[in-house]
């Protein structure tokens, strides 16, 4: 029986990271992107070069049709044994006067409606009511859901806030069905996010001030995914993970 991981949002950042270090434990990886096929295509080969197995799927996670299409790719590869909702999204610094509807609607799509639509897929083949095997789920927040990013992204922290309070509803209500999930919120991760929102410099700016002195690099976060998926966290379920340095 092929196990498969499948994490969205994986060709490059934080989902590449998370995509190399799963297939190391021995998992297949299902690579998925919205857009970056090079970079998808490159992660794959990485994890094969390193001797895995790992295939590329394209899907926009905000659309449902797609959605239904990705988890067709899954089932054809292998039994999915864990998701990792990775995929996330942000618009340029400001405040909430600067930011009009379709910016909103735009983020509030991929990262909220995406990763339930990712999950509730991954629950239907997981879940031992449903014939399955149990499984696990890894959201990927932020720390801006504790701290609300006023004046940059008070939209993209609510978005996060609102995975948060789904992790742990999502928690409770599968946890008999042999799922667990959890969520991990990385504070300032070396990657390319900060470009989009504006300020690629924005990392190199904080992060000496946090209380690690540094700001973090996507394996950093990829570590932390792991564990949550391994057995060795068996007795987690419904937990926040902040990977933010102490900040």
């Amino acid at each position: 029986m092929t196990n498969v991981v499948l994490v969205t949002g994986a060709a490059r950042g934080i989902g590449a990271a998370t995509a190399r270090l799963v297939a190391r434990q021995g998992y297949t990886v299902c690579v998925n992107y919205r857009q970056a096929q090079a970079r998808a295509d490159a992660v794959v080969a990485a994890i094969v070069a390193d001797g895995g197995q790992a295939w590329a799927v394209q899907a926009d996670i905000a659309n449902d049709h797609e959605v239904a299409a990705l988890y067709r790719t899954v089932d054809r590869i292998g039994t999915l044994v864990g998701l990792v909702n990775n995929a996330g999204i942000l618009g340029p610094q400001g405040g909430l006067l600067d930011f009009d509807a379709m910016r909103m609607a735009r983020i509030l799509a991929t990262n909220v409606l995406g990763t339930m639509l990712c999950a509730r897929e991954a629950v239907r083949r997981m879940s031992i009511r449903l014939g399955g095997s149990g499984g696990t789920i890894v959201n990927v927040s932020s720390a801006a859901a504790r701290t609300g990013a006023a004046g940059e992204y008070v939209d993209y922290a609510a978005s996060k806030g609102a995975v948060d309070t789904f992790t742990r509803g999502l928690a409770r209500e599968v946890a008999a069905e042999g799922i667990r999930v959890n969520g991990v919120r990385p504070g300032f991760i070396q990657t390319e996010i900060h470009a989009s929102g504006g300020e690629p410099d924005r990392v190199a700016r904080i992060g000496p001030t946090l209380p690690l002195g540094r700001a973090g690099v996507p394996e950093d976060v990829a570590r932390a995914i792991v564990w949550l998926l391994s057995a060795e966290a068996a007795y987690t379920t419904g937990a926040l993970l902040d990977v933010s340095g102490g900040g």
